[in-house]
Formats: structure tokens, sequence, C-alpha cells
């Protein structure tokens, strides 16, 4: 019974084709659009997880100002290498503890010359930041503590400055300090907000605050968490311990500011993902205006075919299978859109994905979901066009024109 109300309803679709692939529209339209906005949800939530990554995991970042002025003001007391010394001391649940100040300065080598950020720090900013040392090496102990003129270049200066060559043991000039080439950074590519982290010149800090900055100054304090300890209990020993070191009251607000990378990595996939939901649950409403239109399509089918009904139904067929040839119908429309749907979906989340350069992540449960969705609204929206048929009087049936 099933396999034969299967066939009758091919038959029907292929006598129609034109108006059943129109009545199947807002089914595709539907399906293609809950999965492709999932799927390129998915793919923003997973680059935002990976470029918060790319700045260190377990990462909190000490900066000189109030929260309120996020990047500091000119009258925000800035730190010490003492500050830093005893962060290094006082706390035991950090592995790295990176100071570093830095100025936005004309490198130049030869004829090509390249406007950067210097930054001026230790070989544990290379820890916290997990970054890599693609060839060269990092600073030595006595070229740390004795300010020499030594770089490390990011990959856009190198690139900017160098070209094809090898940079390393060449001059460039920062300002009018010669500086020589020890090391290349691995490339790091954007961050979130789109700043370039690989155009960047690492020098020692003393180096920095002897030839550049001409104070013994340190903007930025990055320290990276223990893999064992909760970075908001390192968060809370490191804001009581600048407190303490800055004399302040209970009653009086910091002026500093301790920001937690995984803070602004939970509260941004948070975003995306909210804004995943509430795309696919807009999409979702497209697949109920396809439902609709399944319905409307087999009130006109169920009239067409009075005369067939009223026939079947004289020569001794059941209600029951009245009304399951026109459910199935119903199914088998909206099957076919949830299917081809399911395939406009790929290729519209394989070119969206490639053209905002985020990961392609096919949640294989929201396209079943969606498939089992589109054959839920031809179930619901063709079951009261069926039961009109199944429930026709054979006599008026027949008689109608």
């Amino acid at each position: 019974m099933w396999w034969n109300a299967f066939l009758l309803a091919l038959r029907e679709i292929r006598r129609n084709v034109l108006r059943s692939g129109l009545t199947i529209l807002g089914v595709v339209i539907g399906v293609a659009a809950v999965i492709t906005m999932v799927t390129i949800g998915n793919g923003a939530t997973a680059k935002v997880t990976a470029d918060i990554a790319k700045l260190g995991n377990n990462l909190l970042i000490l900066r000189a100002g109030p929260r309120r002025s996020f990047g500091g003001g000119s009258s925000a007391k800035l730190f010490t290498l003492e500050d830093v010394k005893a962060i290094r001391r006082d706390l035991n649940t950090l592995t790295a503890v990176a100071p570093s100040s830095s100025r936005s300065t004309t490198a130049i080598f030869g004829n090509a010359n390249w406007v950067t950020s210097v930054t001026g720090t230790t070989n544990e900013l290379l820890t916290v930041r997990e970054w890599q040392i693609e060839a060269g090496r990092e600073f030595t102990d006595n070229e740390l503590r004795a300010g020499q003129a030594v770089c490390i270049l990011g990959t856009t200066v190198r690139k900017e400055l160098f070209g094809s060559q090898d940079p390393l043991g060449s001059k460039i000039r920062l300002q009018k300090a010669a500086c020589e080439v020890i090391g290349l950074l691995a490339e790091k590519g954007q961050t979130t907000t789109g700043t370039d982290q690989d155009d960047i010149i690492l020098i020692p800090l003393r180096t920095l605050q002897r030839r550049l900055s001409g104070n013994l100054d340190i903007y930025l304090i990055q320290v990276s968490v223990k893999p064992e300890y909760s970075t908001d209990q390192a968060r809370r020993d490191l804001e009581s311990l600048m407190r303490e070191r800055r004399h302040l009251s209970p009653t009086v607000q910091s002026d500093f500011t301790v920001t937690d990378m995984k803070e602004i990595s939970d509260t941004l996939t948070g975003s995306t993902q909210v804004l995943t939901t509430l795309l696919g649950t807009v999409a979702a409403i497209s697949l109920l205006v396809g439902g609709i239109g399944i319905m409307n399509i087999m009130l006109v089918s169920v009239t067409e075919r009075t005369r067939e009904i009223g026939t079947r139904l004289a020569i001794g067929a059941l209600v029951r299978e009245v009304l399951l040839q026109f459910l199935v119908e119903a199914v088998v429309l909206s099957s076919f859109g949830g299917l081809l749907g399911m395939a406009l979906a790929l290729l519209a989340s394989w070119g969206f994905t490639k053209m905002l350069q985020v990961p392609l992540l096919l949640d294989p449960g929201i396209i079943l979901l969606a498939f089992l969705f589109s054959v839920a609204i031809g179930i619901i929206f063709g079951y009261f066009p069926a039961r009109n048929a199944a429930h026709l009087n054979p006599i008026e049936a027949l008689r109608h024109e």
C-alpha cells in the first residue's frame, strides 16, 4: 500500500513538474538557509576562538589606567621593573611574565623603509604569546641585560624590508639606532579586530628604554597562567598584588586594568552563537511559508482530482487509502525540497565560507534536523488536504465537473 502510494505520488509530480517545482521552492530555500546560516555561524565562532588563541592561552594582560580608559591615559601611573620582579617573586600561579613597551618607528634597510611597531620586551613574551622563532635565535641573557642593539623581525616587516632576501645578520635602522637582525618570528596572521600581529619588531626592553623611549617606563605586562590554575584566581591575585604595591585603599578604584583573554573569547563566541541561533530561527520561518505553499497546491490538486477520488471511493477504495495517497504526495514533495535544499546549502556554505575566510564546519545534526523538519512540514500541511480528499462524498465527487 505504501509503495503504491509512493508511485502514485511520483506520477502526479511528473505530470505537473513546473508546479511541483514552484511548490517546493519555499522548502528548498528554507532548508538551505537554515543549514547555511548555522554553518557560517559555526565557522565564525571557530575563527574567533582560533584568533583569540593566537594571542596566547591562559593569558592575562596588565595595563595602566582604569577599565573605562582601557588604553591607559597620560595621567596613569606606569609600571616599573620592580613591579615585574614582584609579580615573578610573589605569584606562583604564573609560567611567564613579559614586560613590554612599544613605539611606532620607521624601520630602514637600504632603500626600503616601513613604519611599524617596535616592542621592547624579553624572551618570555615568546612564551606568553606562544610565538615561535622560525629562523635565527632569541635574545641572550647578556643582550637583555646590556640592552644591545639586536632585533627579531615579524613576517610583515621582513617582507617589506627584505623581500625574498635572508635578513639574518643584516642591520636595519630604527630612527638613529642600528640594529642587527638575529631572528625571524613565525607568521601569526591577523587578530579578530584586523590587527596584523606580524607587523612588529622585537628588541630587548633595555634597548628600547635607552635608545628609543628615553625612560624606564613599562606600559604593558603580559602573564601566562599555569594550566592547573584558574585564570580568575590568578587575576584576583595579580590585582591584589598591584593594589598593594600602589598603596590603594579598599575604597579607591584601581588605576590599572587586568584583562583575561578567556573572558574576551567567551564573550565573542557567545555573541556569534546567539547571532547564529537568531539567523537560523529567521531562516526556519521560510520553511513554514513553504509548508503553506504545499497545503495550497494540495488543496488545488484535490479540487482538480475530485472525480478521480470519487471513482476510487465508489469502486471500494478505503478512506485511509485515499488519505494516505495525498499525504504521501505532500511528504514526497517536501522531502524532495529538503534534499534539494541540502544540496544547495552545501554549495552556498562552501562559497560563503571561502568569501568570508572562515572554516567550513558542517553540523550533521543540523543537516539531519533541517531535513526531518521539511518532512514534518509535508506531514503537517499535507494532512488537511488529504483529509478533505478522503472524506469526499463519492456520489457528489462523481457529479463534479
